[in-house]
């Protein structure tokens, strides 16, 4: 039976089976994640070599190396970890994403566990080298649950990666009122405001669940480029790292 299950949000589960035919269209309704991704692979990455001391100069730096992917959805993140070497278990509560992703990896060669399921369902015993919960923790009810969740499969010396949105003003001005109503980047009610987790609030829970934070990282939009980039600034999208003592 799952330890503990209240996080799961049920609404927010159906809201993601209905887009997840469109997952891999890039500019489908998941459109600002596919412009998100190269910079959060390369956060990513760089975080991961530095961490275990790998060479990113490598085409598979990673190889060896165990990584769950919760809330994988279709498998955005999921699929170049695998090419980068990683053993790839993605794991999200909606069917239709996993149904998606794993059609989605088989036409591309590549070998990727995916499960329709909640973390709180995984074996006891299955434990990952790098976890990541990315734009994830925005869409449950209970952050400090679903962390305690992920940090139960975290080896010993292993790696958390999480992603989210600050709960800030400026957040809701452009997460929010910019992204889904103005822009229209997202479907109208994808995000909502009381969810948004800030810094602190993420890095205390991860320091709950017995891991050490190890680094904060923001994320920016930059109009001129058109692209997304690394910053200082967390006023909005932002990284935590943190690792597993042992």
């Amino acid at each position: 039976m799952p330890r503990n299950a209240e996080w799961r949000d049920n609404g927010e589960i159906a809201r993601f089976n209905a887009m997840a035919r469109d997952w891999w269209d890039p500019n489908g309704p998941m459109k600002p994640l596919h412009r998100l991704n190269p910079t959060r692979l390369a956060f990513f990455r760089a975080e991961a070599a530095r961490h275990f001391g790998r060479d990113t100069r490598s085409l598979r730096p990673f190889e060896g190396l165990g990584l769950l992917d919760i809330g994988c959805g279709a498998g955005l993140v999921s699929e170049p970890m695998a090419r980068m070497g990683f053993d790839v278990s993605g794991i999200d509560p909606a069917e239709e994403n996993i149904a998606i992703a794993r059609d989605h990896a088989a036409k591309g060669g590549l070998s990727i566990h995916y499960r329709a399921m909640t973390v709180d369902m995984l074996p006891a015993e299955e434990l990952y080298d790098v976890v990541t919960l990315l734009e994830v923790v925005e869409h449950v009810p209970d952050v400090g649950a679903m962390v305690a969740e992920a940090a139960r499969h975290l080896k010993p010396g292993g790696l958390l990666i999480g992603s989210t949105i600050n709960r800030t003003l400026k957040a809701f001005g452009l997460a929010i009122l910019g992204a889904e109503y103005v822009l229209r980047w997202v479907p109208k009610g994808t995000h909502s405001y009381d969810k948004f987790v800030t810094p602190d609030e993420f890095e205390e829970h991860l320091e709950d669940a017995g891991l050490e934070p190890v680094a904060r990282q923001g994320m920016i939009f930059n109009p001129l480029a058109n692209q997304w980039q690394l910053a200082n600034d967390t006023d909005v999208n932002y990284f935590v790292t943190a690792r597993k003592p042992g």
